[in-house]
C-alpha cells in the first residue's frame, strides 16, 4: 500500500520500532537458540505465543476495529489447524500402530480404504488453500446471513458463540472421520522435513514471526487508510455510515471474512508446533481466552493483542506450574482489573500515567505562583 493511501500516515519512529521487534523475531532469537543460548522449549513455545497473536489480532480486528465481538474465532483457528493436520497426518504413511497407508483411527473406526475427501490431503498445496478456503466460505455464509439480517451487538456474540459450540460437537463424533475426541496427533513430517528436530521447529518459528509481521504491517495500513476510517466509523455509529451512502453490510462481511482467515492462518502454524488438534481448540472457552487476551493487551491497537496474548500465555505458562488451582481465579481477575482500571490495556498504561503527569502539572505551577508572592504579601 503506498503512502498516499493512507489517510493517517504512520509515524517513522513506529516503523522504526516494529522493524527492529521483527528484526529481533526473525533473526536474533533463532541465532540465539541455534547457537545453544536459548532452549528449543523456548523457541516452540514462542512460536505457540505467536500463533495466538494472530488468533487475538483477528478478534481486535473485529471487535477493536469494527465493534463486532465475535466469540467464534477459535472456530476459524481450529479449521486451519485440521487442514494443516490432515495434511500431516497423511505425511506419517505407513509408519503409524497398524502400519497401513491411512491414519490410525480410520483403522480403528474398520475402514479399509483411504474416504476420498482424504485423498487431496497427501498435497501440502492442497492443503492451504484448504486452509484458507474452508474457513472463508465459513466466514463468508454466516456473515452474509448475519449482516443481511442487521444482527449486532450481543445477539452477534451469542450466534458465533452457537456456531462454534456446534461446530465443535460435531467434529466430537467420530462419524465427522476427523479423529473425534483425541483429535490428530504423533505427527512425523512436514515438506519433508522431520517435525520433531530442532531445524524444523527454528523454522517454524521463523515462519510465525514473518506471518505476524506481514498480517500486522498489513491491517496497521489498513486501519490507516480510507477504509480503516469506515471501518471505525460503523463502530461508533453504523447509522450515520448507512446514510452516508456505504452499505456497512459489506464493509463488516469483509472483515470478518478476513479476521477469519487471518485465526485460520495461525491455527496452521500452531498444529505443527504443538503437535496435536482437537475439537477442545475450538470450544468457546478458547475464544473467550482470545478476547481476554486482547482486552489485556489494549483493544483497538493491533499491538495490544500481541502484548495481551503473550503476556497472559507466559503468565499461564508459569501458573499452571506455580499454582495450577489458581489459574482460572487468576485469569478472571486480571481481566476484571482491565475492565475496570485499565480500560485501554497494557498498552495503554504509559498513556494513563502521561495524562496523570499532566493533570499534576498545573497543580504543581500554582504552587509555585504560591511560593512566588507569599513573600510580596508578606513584605507589604
Amino acid at each position: 500500500m503506498t503512502h498516499s493511501l493512507l489517510v493517517r500516515p504512520i509515524a517513522k519512529r513506529e516503523w522504526a520500532i516494529t522493524a527492529i521487534v521483527a528484526f529481533f523475531l526473525i533473526v536474533v532469537l533463532p541465532l540465539l537458540n541455534l547457537g545453544g543460548l536459548v532452549s528449543d522449549f523456548t523457541i516452540n513455545l514462542w512460536g505457540k505465543y505467536l500463533c495466538y497473536a494472530l488468533l487475538a489480532i483477528s478478534v481486535d480486528l473485529l471487535w477493536g476495529y469494527t465493534g463486532l465481538l465475535s466469540l467464534g474465532q477459535a472456530l476459524f483457528f481450529s479449521l486451519g489447524g485440521y487442514m494443516m493436520g490432515m495434511y500431516l497426518m497423511r505425511m506419517i504413511g505407513t509408519m503409524g500402530q497398524y502400519k497401513k497407508d491411512m491414519p490410525d483411527f480410520l483403522v480403528f473406526l474398520g475402514w479399509e480404504r483411504l474416504p476420498t475427501f482424504w485423498t487431496p490431503f497427501s498435497s501440502f498445496s492442497f492443503a492451504m488453500i484448504m486452509m484458507l478456503l474452508v474457513p472463508g466460505i465459513v466466514a463468508y455464509i454466516f456473515g452474509w446471513l448475519a449482516f443481511r439480517s442487521r444482527v449486532k451487538g450481543v445477539y452477534f456474540s451469542i450466534l458465533t458463540q452457537a456456531l462454534t459450540y456446534g461446530a465443535s460437537l460435531m467434529f466430537f463424533r467420530n462419524d465427522m472421520l476427523m479423529g473425534g475426541n483425541n483429535g490428530f496427533t504423533d505427527f512425523r513430517f512436514i515438506l519433508g522435513f522431520d517435525i520433531r528436530s530442532p531445524g524444523t521447529k527454528r523454522g517454524l518459528f521463523i515462519v510465525t514471526a514473518i506471518v505476524l509481521t506481514t498480517v500486522y504491517v498489513g491491517l496497521r495500513c489498513l486501519t490507516r487508510s480510507r477504509f480503516g476510517l469506515v471501518q471505525q466509523a460503523v463502530r461508533d455509529s453504523e447509522n450515520r455510515v448507512l446514510f452516508s451512502g456505504y452499505s456497512s453490510p459489506n464493509f463488516k462481511l469483509f472483515i470478518f471474512v478476513v479476521s477469519a482467515l487471518i485465526g485460520s492462518i495461525g491455527g496452521a502454524l500452531y498444529v505443527p508446533q504443538v503437535g496435536i488438534i482437537n475439537p477442545s481448540e475450538m470450544t468457546t472457552e478458547k475464544s473467550l481466552e482470545a478476547v481476554v487476551w486482547t482486552a489485556v493487551g489494549g483493544r483497538g491497537t493491533l499491538i495490544g493483542p500481541i502484548v495481551g496474548a503473550i503476556s497472559v500465555n507466559a503468565l499461564k505458562s508459569w501458573a499452571t506450574r506455580a499454582y495450577p488451582d489458581l489459574w482460572l481465579i487468576i485469569l478472571g481477575g486480571m481481566f476484571i482489573i482491565v475492565v475496570l482500571f485499565l480500560p485501554k490495556g497494557i498498552v495503554g498504561i504509559p498513556g494513563m500515567v502521561s495524562d496523570w503527569l499532566k493533570k499534576r502539572k498545573p497543580r504543581a505551577d500554582e504552587s509555585e505562583v504560591i511560593s512566588i508572592n507569599k513573600p510580596e504579601e508578606e513584605a507589604a
